[in-house]
């Protein structure tokens, strides 16, 4: 997994790359600026959603451990 660092430096990368193609598309419509946009824009929802992933792993830990711990703790609740 990456750091934070790294995928907040490429955000920012990618936003300013949209920046600049809603200024051309401000300008007039040309379709290959419009699907870079429209692939950019997907692009930044998965970095954002990789940058929530990371974050929460750095605070509760691996995923895989948390489930494994709330299954432990869920059969000890039904065994009581």
């Amino acid at each position: 997994m990456r750091t934070l660092n790294e995928i907040h430096s490429e955000i920012d990368e990618a936003t300013e790359r949209r920046r600049d193609l809603w200024l051309l598309l401000g300008h007039g419509h040309d379709s290959a600026f419009a699907a870079e946009l429209k692939q950019l824009d997907a692009r930044i929802a998965k970095l954002w959603d990789e940058h929530r992933l990371a974050r929460a792993q750095m605070r509760f830990g691996d995923r895989s451990r948390i489930i494994t711990r709330a299954r432990a703790e869920e059969r000890l609740e039904r065994a009581a």
